[in-house]
């Protein structure tokens, strides 16, 4: 079973909330624990519009095909099944980005 690391850029197959039909789109990957699920954030190229979205500056060195915003509020719990394949990583400068806002999502706890 393959493992992804926090900040790996994947395209998979996202479900609907029906289950019947799936949608092929980016996700970064936040937490993989090993075993056959894997914890990401939705991906989109709609502008941002929320306090919790990140904007991927560095979207092309990530294996984005758009400039792209990382939807922090917007997790799912995956099976690994469902990844099509990895498509990069988000840079450095990215990342930092992407952790200020999480850390503000869970300082609340």
């Amino acid at each position: 079973m393959t493992n992804y690391n926090p900040g790996d850029i994947v395209l998979i197959d996202f479900p609907f909330v029906s289950g019947n039909e799936t949608r092929r789109r980016p996700a970064l990957v936040l937490l993989d624990t090993g075993d056959a699920d894997v914890v990401v954030a939705r991906v989109t190229s709609q502008p941002r519009s929320d306090a919790f979205d990140v904007e991927i500056t560095e979207w092309q060195t990530s294996g984005l095909l758009l400039p792209s915003i990382a939807r922090l509020h917007k997790l799912a719990t995956l099976e690994k099944r469902l990844i099509v394949r990895t498509l990069g990583r988000l840079s450095p400068t990215d990342s930092q980005a992407v952790a200020k806002i999480l850390r503000q999502i869970f300082a609340r706890w």
